[in-house]
């Protein structure tokens, strides 16, 4: 045993074989993460061939193709290629709504079930998950038909005569944003919940004390401490509903296109454009790992 600075103690029992401990972690990584996206970027270089697949002959023509249009011929004089554009920022308008409806769901409901009885919390968890036992693509189909103009849901409002014609959700963006909500609310609930379990009702007791507020404990002292819990749930439903494509292609249509949808799109049957495709999931994923840097760096510097 090795005694630390900090006065715990350090076991070197497995010191000589550490490296050799984490290999397994090491290759699941490389394999399954690391090679694919190296396959992706080097994928997003080559040459489009005119029967779909690739020409190993490297060229810029993918990212050109993103950022300008040229023609139909390519030999007009480029212009800004508005349309992948415009796709991206709908993902990231689509992407943040979604977040922000999940917080504000989620965190009650995160905060409600930590504040239960150790002896209920199990069974609160239970019925939050459950769903989410099924298959995505299963559970997106069901939205659609509980969202239909002749679905349960349009039916129970006609009943109530809270409505006298049936909705029009399908197509629309509203259906995307509930595909989202419906899909990610879980990676939501489930890190603000381990937050709050963790949170020292003592420091409410104690704002209470000196007269403050419910809302002023609330955002001065709850929010603060659970900050790590939110920042998760956060990047947990933004990252994958930036690029989701199921709830844009079965409850959307094409004015809900969305950065998944595009490169689906660009991988099937003989006429996608595999470097194109490469090309535009590298762009995504520049995008997400620009947003996680600036948050590691602001999380660097709250804690200098």
């Amino acid at each position: 045993m090795a005694a630390a600075g900090s006065g715990r103690t350090v076991s070197n029992t497995f010191a000589p074989v550490r490296n050799w401990l984490l290999l397994p972690t090491w290759l699941t990584v490389g394999i399954f993460m690391l090679l694919p996206i190296a396959l992706m970027l080097v994928y997003s270089f080559l040459t489009k061939e005119f029967r779909g697949g690739v020409i190993w002959e490297f060229t810029l023509a993918a990212y050109d193709q993103f950022v300008f249009d040229r023609g139909l011929f390519g030999d007009e004089a480029p212009s800004i290629e508005w349309t992948y554009i415009t796709i991206y920022f709908r993902s990231l308008v689509q992407a943040s709504m979604a977040t922000l409806l999940c917080l504000l769901i989620g965190f009650p409901t995160a905060f409600f079930i930590a504040t239960r009885s150790p002896s209920t919390r199990s069974m609160w968890l239970f019925l939050v998950t459950i769903p989410y036992w099924v298959n995505l693509l299963i559970r997106t189909v069901s939205m659609k038909f509980l969202i239909r103009e002749n679905g349960p849901l349009n039916q129970a409002l006609l009943g109530s005569g809270l409505i006298d014609t049936p909705l029009q959700l399908i197509n629309t963006n509203i259906a995307v944003q509930l595909g989202l909500f419906y899909s990610y609310l879980p990676f939501m609930v489930l890190p603000i919940y381990a937050a709050v379990e963790r949170y020292n009702f003592s420091l409410s007791e104690a704002g209470a004390d000196l007269y403050a507020g419910r809302w002023t404990i609330l955002r001065r002292i709850v929010i603060p401490a659970v900050k790590p819990g939110i920042i998760a749930g956060c990047i947990l439903v933004f990252v994958p509903s930036l690029g989701a494509f199921l709830a844009p292609d079965l409850l959307g249509g094409a004015k809900t296109f969305m950065i998944g949808s595009l490169i689906e799109e660009q991988f099937k049957g003989n006429a996608g454009n595999w470097p194109f495709g490469a090309a535009s999931a590298m762009i995504l994923l520049t995008l997400v790992l620009i947003a996680l840097l600036f948050y590691a760096r602001a999380q660097t510097k709250e804690q200098v």
